[in-house]
């Protein structure tokens, strides 16, 4: 395949996810569903502080325990059912699934996906996001929205579908995915 050069302004109506990658860089707030780019808009600072004290977090710890890797955005993963590439906020892919990384994109879903919720991204976390994340396998997905001081944790049971968990009496929420947190 050749490489082609697109704008934003004149991206064709569909394209492959290769084309996509070949297309988007590290400065392209950008995502690919099922052939179609979906453009999204710059972190808020807030948005910001958030998912970088949740990387450094979660980053020593997993990296103390030899758990796996945390990738923060702009990284994308790709999902096959149903066909997208979306970008996280925070990315846990555990030992067993490290085989998964490739040098611009994560080939299937991580172990733990993390959205930190904007104003404009409420309804696409909540919904598009949410329900993709369940039929492509991301084993637990948290939703963190600064604004209304909530967090929705999901994990996928064994039917496939997600259920939600909440915080113990103490308000502590345990991952079931990084053992221990």
């Amino acid at each position: 395949m050749a490489s082609q050069s697109f704008s934003a302004a004149t991206l064709p109506p569909r394209m492959s996810y290769e084309e996509f990658l070949d297309w988007c860089d590290e400065d392209t707030l950008a995502e690919w569903v099922d052939g179609q780019v979906v453009m999204t808009s710059p972190a808020s600072f807030r948005h910001q502080v958030v998912a970088d004290f949740l990387v450094q977090t979660l980053g020593i710890y997993v990296q103390q325990q030899q758990l796996g890797q945390i990738i923060s955005a702009p990284f994308q993963m790709k999902l096959s059912a149903p066909r997208s590439g979306r970008e996280p906020d925070v990315l846990f892919i555990s030992q067993e699934h490290l085989d998964r990384l490739k040098g611009t994109y994560l080939d299937g879903p991580a172990d733990l996906a993390v959205e930190v919720v904007s104003p404009e991204s409420r309804l696409r976390d909540r919904g598009e996001k949410l329900a993709e994340y369940e039929m492509g396998g991301v084993r637990e997905y948290w939703i963190i929205d600064p604004e209304q001081h909530r967090v929705d944790y999901y994990v996928l049971a064994n039917d496939g579908r997600y259920e939600r968990r909440r915080a113990d009496t103490q308000g502590v929420y345990r991952s079931e995915v990084v053992a221990g947190f």
